[in-house]
């Protein structure tokens, strides 16, 4: 028999959830009636996801319209980069909160303008545990590991790597440095996501990201013929 802390916590937590899932679901319906194509970037501190998305940007083909939500504990520096580029960017610090909720990013939907983007890159906050059990109302959970953190990331985050829509592993210009078990890595991610799309890129080189544009370029369309 459960004790009483114990059904507590699990009736809160699902609340919370539930909660965020109908927020996400509206933030969703925003998105479908504004036209815009929304990517859920997910990754632990320091593994490229502002480098990521500005190698992203810069490769677009002209009709892509890109926008930033740039979540972070504090901070407005990767914001400022990204407005640096001419990008349409809000942010969102969380105060200490290890992820974004649904509820955060419809708040940062009002300073956003949807009506001049078709493409909006949601930073997450960097974490690869929390984040995954939090829909934001993207079409797409983009999970953006590196060469740097080691090849065990899928064995020890396996939720995070569940959940992706594609999975790009970021600073490959680094692979014999860090001795880069790249086989061990995609065994990891294909044990509890098989199909998921995988690139390999360096964002300081180039290597890898004209497929990986490619591709999110291509789901972007499919998204639009399909509205």
């Amino acid at each position: 028999m459960k004790n009483d802390k114990e059904t507590v916590n699990l009736v809160v937590g699902k609340n919370i959830l539930s909660a965020n899932d109908r927020v996400a679901a509206e933030n969703r319906a925003i998105f479908e009636e504004a036209g815009v194509f929304v990517a859920n970037v997910m990754a632990s501190p320091g593994a490229g996801k502002t480098s990521l998305i500005l190698a992203t940007i810069e490769r677009l083909p002209p009709h892509i319209r890109p926008g930033v939500i740039e979540g972070d504990v504090a901070s407005r520096i990767d914001a400022d980069t990204i407005a640096a580029r001419g990008v349409p960017v809000v942010q969102i610090n969380t105060g200490g909160g290890c992820h974004l909720d649904a509820p955060m990013v419809r708040a940062a939907l009002t300073d956003l303008p949807l009506d001049s983007i078709n493409l909006l890159f949601i930073e997450n906050v960097g974490n690869l545990i929390c984040p995954a059990s939090f829909d934001l109302g993207a079409h797409l959970a983009v999970v953006v590991p590196s060469v740097a953190e080691g090849h065990d990331k899928p064995y020890k985050y396996p939720g995070m790597f569940a959940s992706a829509s594609a999975v790009v592993l970021n600073k490959a210009d680094l692979e014999e440095v860090f001795e880069f078990d790249h086989p061990f890595f995609r065994c990891g991610i294909e044990m509890v996501n098989p199909a998921v799309p995988f690139f390999v890129v360096s964002c300081r080189t180039g290597r890898g990201m004209d497929a990986w544009v490619a591709w999110l370029v291509a789901a972007l369309q499919t998204a639009q013929k399909n509205r």
